[in-house]
């Protein structure tokens, strides 16, 4: 019974109950927090274990997943799972304005200061010769097609 609420819920989170179209409000709520600004960032083009956020962004990991699950509720984001890994990437809105709205505001991310930081220390850690210990063993960000 609990795991059907959970899954409309999920649902809702992405149509409007009342139309059936694009909920904005949750849309435009899940772009308007720094944190999931950041996460993102992050994901931009790549698909990032949720293991490199906590590292990257110095917070513990239920914080990251309940931004992650809000993301995914706007229906910006998407997971994978792999053995014990979550893997995230941004994902089309179902709406094109809102997808368009999504690409403006990666864009503009991709020149903010903070932003910059975030990407390099995501850069310098998957470069670097041996993974923080908290992360050894976890898979490396890969590359999305396009």
């Amino acid at each position: 019974m609990s795991r059907h609420i959970c899954l409309c819920v999920v649902i809702l989170g992405v149509m409007n109950k009342n139309s059936g179209s694009f909920d904005k409000e949750i849309f435009f709520s899940a772009l308007a927090d720094r944190t999931r600004l950041r996460l993102l960032n992050l994901m931009r083009g790549d698909e990032v274990c949720v293991c490199f956020f906590v590292e990257i962004l110095k917070t513990n990991q239920p914080k990251i997943s309940r931004h992650l699950a809000y993301l995914r509720r706007a229906g910006i984001v998407d997971a994978r799972r792999d053995g014990s890994w979550m893997h995230y990437r941004i994902v089309d809105p179902p709406d094109a304005d809102a997808a368009r709205v999504l690409r403006d505001v990666l864009g503009w991310l991709a020149n903010d200061r903070e932003m910059i930081r975030d990407r390099d220390r995501l850069t310098k850690i998957c470069c670097a010769p041996q993974l923080p210990v908290n992360i050894q063993g976890a898979p490396l960000p890969a590359k999305i097609s396009a």
